[in-house]
C-alpha cells in the first residue's frame, strides 16, 4: 500500500488557498488539506471545490477554524463551527475533519467534548481527527512547568476519541517522544501533520528532519504498521523570502516523506 501525502494550506501563509492547490498540483503532492482560516476563500465549499477540479488535486481532509486567530470565524459557537466544518467536507469529498481541543476557558464546550465528538462522527459520517497540542511553557523551563491551556487535555492519546490527529511540531513542543505516542493512538491515528520542532517553548512546524521530533523513523514506523490515514505537510514558511524559497520548502518536505515511506508494507 503507497501512503499519500497532503498539503496543508496553511504551509504557504501567507500566500492563500489557491496558491496552495496550485503548489500541490505542481510539486506532485497527492491531495490539500484545507485550514479555514483568515482566507475568505478557504470558508467558501464551491470556492474550494473549483480549485480542486480545476487542479485534480483531491482534499483529503478540512481543518476546522478552531485556533486563537480563527475563534471568529464562521461564529463563535465552537460546536457550530464544528458542524460547518463537516458540512464542507462531505460536499468536497473530504473523509476527516482535523479539531483541536478546547481552550481552558472554553468550560462548557470543554465539559462535553468527547461526547460531543463522538455524536457528531456518528451524525455526519466524517472522522473528527483531535489532534495533539501542547502545554504553554517560557523558555527552557521543563515541561512539567507547563500552563495547561487544553481541556480536557493537551494530550489527546489519553482521551476516549476513536480518531486521533499527531502533530509532530506540538509533539516536539510537548517534549514527547512521536513513535510512543503513535503507539498509544494505535489505530485511532487517522491523521498525521508532518513537521518538526526543536522542541523548545515555541510551536515552530520546521521542514521534517530540521528538527528532533525524529520524523524519519515515524514515517518508517507509520509505514510497516499497517498506518491507513492520511500523511499531511504542514509547515510554516512565512519567514521564506521568495516564493521559490517557498516552493523548495514543500519541495523539501515532499522528498521527504516520499524516501522514508519508500519501505516495503504488510
Amino acid at each position: 500500500m503507497t501512503l499519500q501525502v497532503g498539503l496543508s494550506t496553511a504551509s504557504v501563509f501567507p500566500e492563500s488557498t489557491a496558491h496552495a492547490f496550485s503548489h500541490a498540483a505542481a510539486l506532485g503532492y497527492d491531495a490539500v488539506e484545507v485550514m479555514v482560516g483568515m482566507d475568505a476563500l478557504s470558508q467558501q465549499t464551491a470556492a474550494v471545490r473549483q480549485l480542486s477540479e480545476h487542479h485534480r488535486v483531491p482534499v483529503c481532509a478540512v481543518h476546522a477554524p478552531c485556533l486563537l486567530w480563527t475563534q471568529r470565524v464562521w461564529g463563535t459557537e465552537p460546536w457550530g463551527k464544528l458542524e460547518r466544518s463537516a458540512r464542507m467536507a462531505q460536499a468536497l469529498g473530504a473523509p476527516v475533519v482535523v479539531v483541536h481541543p478546547p481552550f481552558r476557558w472554553q468550560r462548557e464546550y470543554a465539559a462535553g467534548f468527547e461526547n460531543g465528538i463522538a455524536a457528531l462522527e456518528a451524525s455526519t459520517g466524517v472522522h473528527f481527527a483531535v489532534e495533539n497540542m501542547y502545554p504553554w511553557r517560557a523558555g527552557a523551563r521543563p515541561r512539567s512547568s507547563g500552563m495547561e491551556m487544553y481541556m480536557p487535555h493537551w494530550d489527546v492519546s489519553l482521551g476516549h476519541y476513536a480518531h486521533t490527529t499527531l502533530d509532530l511540531s506540538h509533539a516536539a513542543t510537548s517534549r514527547t517522544d512521536v513513535v510512543e505516542m503513535a503507539d498509544r493512538m494505535g489505530d485511532r491515528l487517522r491523521h498525521l501533520h508532518l513537521t518538526d520542532g526543536s522542541g523548545g517553548a515555541r510551536d515552530e512546524h520546521l521542514v521534517p528532519g530540521r528538527g528532533i521530533t525524529g520524523a524519519g523513523p515515524l514515517l518508517r514506523h507509520l509505514a510497516t504498521t499497517g498506518f491507513a490515514g492520511s500523511i499531511v505537510v504542514e509547515i510554516n514558511t512565512r519567514r521564506c523570502s521568495t516564493v521559490e524559497e517557498r516552493v523548495a520548502d514543500l519541495a523539501e518536505s515532499l522528498a521527504f516523506a516520499r524516501e522514508h515511506l519508500a519501505v516495503t508494507t504488510p
